[in-house]
């Protein structure tokens, strides 16, 4: 098995966090629903994989919460999609995505 390494050509090599050697330019997690509602918030300071993960966790267990899917921009504003069957608490989202270490910064 080969493995290569692919240059992404990142403006600021030093981005990402803590838990990750090297950045993504973008990454996205998907978790299937037929949702009803959909909420999308700008979310700053994620940098890779891991922090999709810490959001997606924590905006999962909030109550009515059925999907969460991210459009990754490594240390830019990404878009934060939540679904659900009925409309969740803005408030409720921001705290989740606080308790996951990062910052809400509008609601788009």
């Amino acid at each position: 098995m080969t493995i290569e390494r692919v240059e992404l050509g990142l403006k600021d090599t030093g981005a990402g966090c803590a838990c990750c050697a090297a950045p993504s330019t973008s990454t996205t997690q998907q978790q299937p629903a037929d949702a009803g509602v959909s909420t999308t918030l700008l979310v700053e300071g994620m940098t890779c994989g891991h922090c999709v993960a810490s959001v997606t966790a924590e905006l999962s267990a909030v109550p009515g919460v059925d999907a969460v899917s991210v459009a990754l921009t490594a240390g830019g504003t990404s878009a934060v999609t939540v679904r659900s069957s009925a409309p969740v608490d803005a408030d409720a989202l921001r705290v989740a995505v606080a308790e996951a270490g990062y910052t809400v910064i509008d609601a788009a």
